[in-house]
């Protein structure tokens, strides 16, 4: 009998899975609460150990390292809706060297008229983001947790992917035009794409090799999600943001190894390799 279920053959199809009721009423109405008090920062603006660093501004508004916001937030990184999957797909697992570390989390807040264009593919080979199996493991740089916080469904400015661009050898046609270009429009049409419909509390796992954007918002309102992007445990967050030690102390030891997989090691100190 095979070790794999069907949710691992569709993953590795397609390069995707939908998490149905991922998080519980409670969460979803605490993350929910949390949004609602997030501060009007400036681009680049700190709040606390959290910034605002959006990526492009017709992305939307995107709080960085996010998981520092507050108890909700550190309640996702190892929620048990997804982090066995992620362990086996991108945490070096039955390997000496085990583990997982979050290589970006933000909230996001896109409001009418903000979309995102097409990026990644498995025809760009970038390691930090591969896609690989082999040997009965998954050797995956980068899985991504997309959490909805509230409906999105035709108009909201959902997710926009290509099944199985994870595995293509080519670039798809739209990546002939620069990227900057494609951002002049208003939304762009990808041939053999898709947008992703989701319930508030549903979570999109999906491997970054995976072809993605998001379709522009033309419906009132505010679409609201959460990503963690996770990756093996060597790695080191993408863009550099630090953990404070009131918050490695506060989470569990689990999160812990999470947030800090490899411990500073401080002169003077007695630590063994750590796998004795």
């Amino acid at each position: 009998m095979s070790k794999h279920d069907i949710q691992d053959y569709l993953f590795d199809l397609n390069g995707f899975l939908m998490l149905k009721n991922a998080i519980d009423g409670n969460l979803l109405a605490d993350l929910n609460h949390a949004f609602d008090n997030f501060p009007e920062l400036e681009f680049m603006q700190w709040w606390g150990e959290v910034q605002r660093l959006d990526n492009h501004k017709r992305a939307g508004m995107e709080l960085q390292n996010i998981v520092a916001g507050g108890k909700p937030f550190e309640t996702l990184i190892d929620h048990p809706s997804w982090i066995d999957r992620i362990r086996r797909y991108c945490g070096e697992y039955e390997t000496w060297i085990p583990g997982l570390f979050i290589d970006e989390c933000f909230a996001t807040i896109r409001r009418t008229g903000g979309f995102f264009a097409m990026h990644s593919g498995g025809h760009e080979r970038a390691i930090r983001n591969q896609y690989g199996y082999a040997d009965g493991r998954w050797q995956c740089g980068q899985v991504n947790i997309l959490l909805a916080l509230t409906d999105i469904g035709p108009g909201d400015g959902g997710t926009r992917i290509i099944p199985g661009s994870h595995k293509s050898n080519f670039a798809h046609p739209i990546f002939d035009t620069s990227y900057s270009e494609r951002f002049k429009g208003d939304d762009e049409v990808v041939e053999g794409s898709f947008t992703v419909t989701m319930k508030a509390g549903d979570a999109l796992l999906f491997s970054d090799a995976l072809s993605h954007g998001a379709a522009a918002r033309t419906n009132p309102g505010e679409r609201r999600a959460i990503i963690y992007r996770y990756g093996p445990g060597w790695g080191r967050t993408r863009y550099g943001y630090q953990y404070s030690r009131e918050l490695l102390d506060r989470v569990t030891p689990a999160q812990r190894a999470i947030l800090e997989p490899i411990v500073p090691r401080i002169p003077g100190e007695a630590r063994g390799l750590g796998h004795d």
